[in-house]
């Protein structure tokens, strides 16, 4: 049994970059994703809206870690090579521009109507009125819910030592056994996840009061 000391704490810090960067691409891509599904969601065209609620359904219907091991595990069932670091950034990909698209949905539709009426009455076409009115007002005020969905997001990617990706909580887990100090050492990896999530929480409490006083 070996003690807790510098190597361990720098292993931790380093395992800490790995979930920074699952997150911030998961976010990103999921981004993409979410401003794609939110467009489909709010198309004239019905069956472009039937495809993307089908996909909220199954994303928001199921479990992120039943998710993460359905594309790790049913990818290698079809004989294609994928390691756990893609298999985790594709599945929180999915999983976040399912949410982000649900909530960017809503807020689209909480512009008011006559800035859109406003829009075509101008001449405007459907994409343009998006780009040029609704979605810059409807992003603005989804500011608030999407960083509180990227501190849900932060927080999923623990999930991902479930699959054996060593992210700042397998690191954790690894640390523990080693030196059967689990309470130092998930006390160290908690620390790490409050110094990131704990501001960007009270930033999103600031920006939805900020917003709701400027209603």
């Amino acid at each position: 049994m070996r003690s807790f000391g510098l190597d361990e704490f720098l292993f931790l810090l380093q395992s800490f970059g790995w979930t920074l960067l699952l997150s911030a691409l998961a976010f990103a891509c999921g981004a993409v994703g979410g401003l794609a599904i939110a467009l489909l969601r709010t198309s004239p065209y019905g069956w472009l809206r039937a495809i993307a609620a089908g996909y909220i359904v199954v994303f928001q219907g199921t479990p992120l870690l039943m998710q993460l091991f359905v594309i790790y595990y049913g990818v290698a069932l079809l004989a294609i090579d994928v390691n756990a670091w893609l298999a985790l950034a594709i599945g929180l990909m999915l999983h976040a521009s399912a949410y982000l698209g649900e909530i960017w949905r809503g807020v689209i539709f909480a512009v008011p109507k006559g800035q859109e009426e406003a829009a075509k009455a101008l001449g405007l076409k459907y994409w343009n009125r998006m780009i040029y009115v609704v979605l810059p007002q409807a992003l603005r005020m989804a500011l608030p819910s999407t960083v509180g969905f990227l501190v849900q997001l932060i927080k999923g990617t623990s999930l991902a030592a479930i699959i054996g990706f060593t992210e700042v909580t397998r690191a954790g887990q690894i640390i523990s056994n080693a030196t059967y100090q689990p309470l130092l050492v998930f006390g160290i990896v908690g620390a790490f996840y409050f110094a990131l999530c704990w501001p960007l929480s009270l930033f999103s409490d600031r920006l939805e009061k900020r917003f709701a006083a400027a209603r």
